[in-house]
């Protein structure tokens, strides 16, 4: 199906490009209403809780991306690629929930986060994939595709490896569709890096993201 538009924000959302170099941190406040969340990707920028009750809205600078076609699938890597297997938006709540878990270090989901995803999910905006170890969910990730926008929320893993598969098959798909694509997945670790993951600089993420807008989806279902 074709995304359906939510609701526009009611809010003015920050702009990004006025923003100091280096500054993460450009605007507060707000809120994470399905509407407000999609023009936020829109505009280079997602949200986050900088205290109870307070949303930020981040636009990191540098900024981490993964170019599709440069993913890097180690020898070992591509043992446990044998093993697993890969579904996409089968179980998108379980991804998001097993993503949000309170118990997990730097859990940052909210409770309103998680409806919110949940509605740009039933409007075609937001996708999972999922990996399997037999019948058990063992890996996945979440993200918000606009245009050829896909930006990479959260992963989580339950058996070695799962979240890199996770990557691993989301680069794939966005490589094999046409038009402009950007992968974005906001901040560098060394567990993206490992898979290829590099910064850019904000003004060269916000030109490749004007570019990635007018693409076309690849995650349409």
């Amino acid at each position: 199906m074709n995304p359906v538009e939510p609701p526009p924000s009611r809010f003015l959302l920050p702009d990004p490009a006025a923003a100091a170099p280096g500054q993460e941190l450009v605007g507060v406040g707000g809120d994470i209403k399905p509407g407000s969340m999609l023009t936020g990707y829109r505009a280079g920028v997602f949200a986050m809780e900088v205290a109870p009750d307070l949303l930020g809205w981040f636009s990191p600078d540098p900024r981490g991306v993964l170019v599709p076609s440069d993913v890097h699938v180690s020898r070992s890597m591509r043992r446990w690629i044998r093993r697993y297997r890969v579904s996409i938006d089968q179980e998108f709540a379980a991804v998001v929930a097993a993503c949000a878990n309170p118990d997990r270090s730097g859990a940052w989901i909210t409770q309103e986060m998680e409806r919110s995803y949940q509605t740009l999910h039933q409007l075609g905006w937001a996708h999972s994939v999922e990996v399997w170890d037999g019948p058990q969910l063992v890996g996945g990730l979440f993200g918000v595709e606009s245009g050829g926008l896909f930006a990479g929320e959260s992963m989580f893993h339950r058996a070695p490896n799962a979240s890199k598969l996770a990557v691993i098959a989301t680069a794939d798909r966005l490589a094999q569709a046409p038009g402009p694509r950007l992968f974005d997945v906001q901040w560098w670790t060394p567990h993206l890096g490992s898979l290829g993951a590099v910064t850019i600089g904000r003004a060269d993420y916000l030109a490749q993201l004007a570019d990635a807008l007018d693409g076309a989806p690849a995650f349409l279902r």
